[in-house]
Order: C-alpha cells, then structure tokens, then sequence
C-alpha cells in the first residue's frame, strides 16, 4: 500500500544517515519470492547461477541483466496485452516492503537472535544459497527479503536525503547501484532493513539476485 516511513538508520552505517521521512505515494505490488533458476531459464533460455537447482533464486546476475529480465518479461503477450510493466523496484520503495511497516532493524524487531527465522545468512546458510520460501516471511508476506541474496534495486547510490521526500528514485546519475537485503554469505548487520550495499552495474557475484516490481497502473518507472 502507499504509505510514509522512516527510511534509514541512525544505529547503521554513515551512508544510512540521516533517518529521513519518505513517502510512497501510489501502491505498487513486489514479488513474494526473489527470481528463481527456473523462472530465469524459463524467460532467458540460460542461467548463470553458480547454484542451479530450479527452486534456488538466481544469482551471478548484472544489474544490466537484472533490468533485461524486467523487460522480457514485460514483452510476454499476455503481459502487454494487460498493460504490465515489470521494473526494479526503487531503494525507497524496496526498504518499505522490507520494513512492512516496522521502525526496527529488521522486519521482526532488533533481536539479531532471531534472524536465522527469515534469513539464509552466514551463520546458517552453509556458505550457499537456499531455496526460496523455506524462512518466515516479514509482515507483508514477502519472503527472504533479509539474507539468501543481495537484490538490485533501480537507483544510483548516494547521500542519504536530508529532508523529506516523495517517491524518491535516487541520484540522477552515479558508479554503483543499490543492493540492499544481505546474503549467505554476509553477517546480521548487512541483512538489516536499512543497510545500502551498492556495486558498479556490470558486477557479476554468487550473492547478487532480482525481485520484480510492478505499478498497479502498468507504467513502468
């Protein structure tokens, strides 16, 4: 839903400074699950995973790749012929579905303890990928958005806004995308709601994934 949060951290790192107001103005759905192989192979005819069994989330993909998905699978017929356009959700509105509402570290409160309930993360992952689904969801039912893979996001990384701001896309230009969400190969800190992980868009690792927006309107962003 649309809604207003407080987007950010001041117990985080510099770049999740200043906590500031945003607000997301239009609803917008986001995919329950991250990507999976099967879903790649079945859209792109090839997986580059390191881990290919069909029901892990893709990893190894580039940013560039991660917006070509978005863009085959709004060039399905059935997807044109409904006005659906797919895209990389924006930073601002990635860290709202991950709050679900919340004000806390992660979507389930500030107890690190917790954290293996719904996150495939270093300290239980076995140094791999998971299948998704498998931990609890946040309170909006979406599932892994803390740990397994790192997911790209639309935006340039930047500053932290220093004010409030209506549906912000992020810098008008830049070196390194956002991935936020943390992974197996990455301890509590960096699964926090707020944390701001960012690579240079050809970047290609075993911890970096997709999950697809979507505008109720089917325009595209």
């Amino acid at each position: 839903p649309a809604g207003t949060f407080s987007m950010g951290s001041a117990n985080g790192f510099s770049d999740e400074q200043p906590v500031h107001e945003v607000t997301i103005t239009k609803p917008y759905y986001l995919g329950v699950y991250e990507v999976t192989n099967a879903q790649r192979m079945q859209m792109m005819g090839e997986v580059p995973s390191r881990w290919k069994d069909e029901d892990l989330p893709i990893e190894s993909v580039t940013w560039e790749e991660a917006v070509a998905f978005c863009q085959a699978l709004s060039a399905l017929p059935a997807e044109r012929r409904a006005g659906r356009v797919y895209r990389l959700p924006t930073e601002a509105e990635w860290e709202y579905a991950c709050r679900a509402g919340t004000t806390t570290a992660y979507s389930f409160g500030d107890e690190e303890s917790l954290l293996g309930d719904f996150a495939w993360f270093d300290d239980n992952s076995g140094r791999q990928t998971h299948p998704v689904g498998q931990k609890r969801p946040n309170g909006w039912g979406l599932y892994d958005m803390h740990g397994n893979v790192w997911e790209w996001c639309s935006d340039w990384h930047g500053d932290s806004a220093a004010g409030a701001a209506r549906d912000p896309v992020g810098p008008a230009s830049g070196t390194s995308r956002v991935l936020p969400g943390g992974s197996w190969n990455d301890t509590a800190v960096y699964c926090r709601s707020a944390d701001r992980s960012r690579h240079d868009p050809s970047y290609r690792h075993d911890y970096a994934c997709l999950r697809p927006a979507l505008s109720p309107s089917g325009s595209g962003a």
